[in-house]
């Protein structure tokens, strides 16, 4: 049975207009990959090293503090099943915020869109962080004496909602960005303290009260408690509610993309 014209012309326009938006992503992929790593010496071998050595430091400083990790018995694994994930969201977030002034000169040409500039860091960005974090888990495991009883499923559920978190903010800080002016440093004092009440150094149920009261607020808390519940088998992280991270995720791309889609030709214009 065949179709009729019309609904086989809009299907056709559509099948182009996918192949054009995929050809545009995997351009703009390999442009960031060029631009990003392939002027550095070392290339893509700093987007692991980075975060390595920052956990190794930071494990290294609480052990002469602490004797006893909160949850098992490696400091690194406890610090990288919260640091990774943070750096994941925080990465993902800031390179799609700047993605209009990344490719602006492109943004001219009808064929490339503002989506398209962010789907492809958005997924380079998802890409690295993924394949650092297999990397870095799987040496820690491995190569330590850190034990864990892994949740896969688990795992992959905090990966996600890490990586949807950050395109949600970064999108809607792609707005403000290049609005106003002012929001990008205030962006950045309001985030200075995330990597203090994230989780990285401690574990929700031993704060106080009134301060779980507010840090319950923090969706990235409840992704590295997510995290930790897939690492830890005797580690619960009651607290953790993904519909609320979902909630913030999905609220904060959808402003952003309503307000991208209506003023991104002002953007680019500044």
């Amino acid at each position: 049975m065949s179709l009729p014209p019309a609904q086989s012309t809009k299907i056709a326009h559509g099948s182009e207009r996918w192949f054009a938006t995929s050809r545009s992503v995997a351009a703009l992929m390999l442009r960031e990959m060029a631009t990003t790593y392939g002027r550095s010496p070392g290339g893509y071998i700093w987007a692991i090293l980075e975060p390595l050595g920052a956990i190794f430091i930071l494990a290294l400083a609480m052990s002469v503090i602490v004797r006893i990790p909160p949850l098992g018995n490696s400091f690194i694994l406890f610090f990288a099943t919260a640091f990774l994930p943070l750096i994941m969201y925080q990465n993902i977030s800031n390179n799609v915020m700047r993605c209009i002034n990344f490719s602006r000169a492109l943004l001219f040409y009808p064929a490339v869109t503002w989506v398209d500039a962010a789907l492809a860091r958005f997924v380079l960005t998802s890409l690295t962080a993924v394949s650092v974090m297999i990397i870095l888990f799987t040496g820690l495991l491995v190569g330590t004496d850190a034990r864990g009883s892994l949740d896969i499923a688990t795992i992959v559920e905090a990966v996600a909602l890490a990586s949807f978190l950050g395109l949600g903010i970064g999108v809607v800080n792609c707005f403000l960005f290049g609005t106003f002016t002012v929001w990008e440093q205030l962006w950045s004092i309001l985030n200075r303290p995330m990597f203090l009440v994230s989780g990285t150094f401690f574990l929700y149920e031993d704060m106080p009260t009134a301060a779980q009261n507010f840090l319950w607020y923090n969706p990235v808390l409840h992704i590295t408690g997510l995290m930790r519940r897939g690492f830890y088998s005797n580690y619960d992280a009651s607290y953790v509610s993904i519909s609320y991270v979902l909630t913030v995720s999905t609220v904060a791309l959808f402003i952003g993309v309503v307000l991208l889609g209506r003023y991104h030709r002002d953007i680019l214009n500044n």
